[in-house]
């Protein structure tokens, strides 16, 4: 897939070449390690790139910048089910319990590894890589999406109230209800219902995870907390089919601000 927006400088693609995956990790770099602090076994510090042994297995959504000399300004990595046995698994499983959709039948895709260079963040730029996703997940007809989505930090205390949020308002059904892996599972209802500052804990929900949430999206049991990455982190799940018609134009149209 190839989409230019000629009329904004912007251009949507899989990365085809070494130079656009390098040029995609060096953006994580920047975010991941730079901004947020993580680190991995396969991190390159000298050379700035946020790799691991998952990349050459998966699809990396990049978003161009021509007005920007062609910068990779956005990334989104995605493995569909098809792909996961080349990869040995999807990165999420080494977190949580996937058994409950591995075993649905349904086309799954993860996503991950989503971020913006900084000075893209608030405008328009995640409507076009949302644009290229909503293509990407026609094309492949995708019945289910997930991955892992990250809170800053590791102190679950401090994350009191979105956590709980999230267990009380937006828990996945049965069905969809995936499970943080027992050796690192952090439950997220540290807060009864009652004592929940709505507005309080939304103003800590990154803005990614109330995108998903305002498309119907849910959340598995537990989160995982993150220490090499100095996050704590939530599966997010979203079953396509039952978008309805105001979320699907929301969604084709990348509103996630």
């Amino acid at each position: 897939m190839n989409m230019r927006q000629e009329t904004t400088g912007f251009q949507v693609k899989l990365a085809s070449t070494d130079a656009e995956l390098q040029a995609a990790q060096a953006l994580r770099y920047r975010v991941f390690v730079e901004e947020l602090g993580g680190d991995g076994p396969l991190v390159d510090h000298d050379a700035r790139l946020e790799r691991d042994r998952f990349d050459p297995h998966y699809d990396h959504l990049l978003l161009i910048d021509h007005a920007r000399d062609g910068t990779v300004v956005g990334v989104y990595r995605l493995l569909r089910d098809d792909q996961a046995a080349a990869a040995g698994q999807f990165y999420s499983e080494g977190e949580y319990d996937l058994s409950v959709l591995k075993a649905s039948g349904r086309k799954l895709m993860e996503l991950g590894r989503s971020c913006l260079d900084a000075e893209y963040r608030g405008g328009t730029a995640m409507y076009h890589l949302w644009n290229g996703l909503a293509q990407y997940v026609a094309e492949h007809e995708i019945d289910i999406l997930f991955g892992v989505a990250s809170f800053h930090g590791v102190d679950p205390d401090a994350l009191a109230q979105p956590l709980s949020l999230l267990h009380h308002r937006h828990l996945a059904p049965d069905d969809l209800r995936v499970r943080a892996r027992e050796d690192h599972y952090q439950r997220l209802d540290l807060l009864p219902a009652d004592r929940l500052d709505r507005r309080a804990a939304m103003l800590q929900v990154p803005a990614l995870i109330k995108a998903y949430l305002r498309l119907g999206g849910y959340v598995g049991d537990g989160a995982y907390v993150d220490h090499a990455f100095n996050t704590t982190d939530v599966c997010l799940i979203l079953d396509t089919s039952k978008l309805n018609e105001k979320q699907k134009n929301i969604y084709s149209k990348g509103v996630v601000g």
